[in-house]
């Protein structure tokens, strides 16, 4: 039986149970037919196991959670910005399946408890290691480092490519998307976002 998730944007609670490589195999053998190809030609016979592999591998966020990275930190008595910038992801768009990447910022004022840099990052990966969208990234990664840090105030700002964008549709390569999310202080104060934004466009 599939695993059951509740569809709501704010959802980022993992899945259970292993991924049904055996079931994704079995439908790319159907697609790699319905575009009009041979499943049992050399190139191709063992597409369906790559791709299941491959699945794996890009959605396995979908079985981890990110508050538990985050909740590995330690007290320390530091309330300034941290920023952990430019930190890269890839994740897959869930309306055509496929691939948008690009760099997270993420700023957070500690109250009191700070975590490993590398526990943001990590959270950045998780989270885009589903089918995404880039709206929704951002404010997952808001809210969870809000709902298990609780810092006073949370900064995320996300710029990517959309290959939906770029090799179908619209076919625009270059464009850009960018979305924010803003928790506590950030959003309450216009001089926080400011020094926010100013930092991360420093080279």
């Amino acid at each position: 039986m599939a695993t059951e998730r509740r569809e709501e944007s704010g959802d980022i609670m993992p899945a259970t149970g292993p991924i049904d490589t055996a079931r994704i195999r079995a439908a790319v053998r159907e697609i790699i037919i319905g575009v009009g190809e041979d499943p049992d030609r050399e190139g191709l016979l063992e597409t369906p196991r790559r791709v299941a592999d491959m699945y794996a591998e890009v959605f396995s966020g979908l079985r981890e959670d990110p508050a538990d990275v985050l909740r590995v930190g330690f007290e320390e008595g530091h309330q300034e910005m941290v920023i952990v910038k430019d930190i890269p992801f890839y994740s897959m768009c869930e309306h055509h399946f496929l691939p948008f990447h690009g760099v997270a910022h993420v700023g957070y004022i500690p109250n009191g408890r700070v975590v490993g840099l590398s526990k943001l990052a990590r959270a950045v990966e998780i989270l885009a290691r589903r089918p995404q969208l880039q709206e929704r990234l951002s404010s997952q990664l808001a809210d969870v480092i809000m709902e298990t840090m609780a810092p006073q105030g949370v900064a995320i700002v996300i710029s990517a490519n959309h290959l939906c964008m770029t090799m179908r549709g619209i076919r625009k390569p270059g464009s850009l998307t960018v979305t924010s999310a803003m928790r506590g202080v950030f959003q309450r104060s216009s001089a926080t976002r400011a020094e926010f934004m100013s930092l991360i466009s420093e080279k």
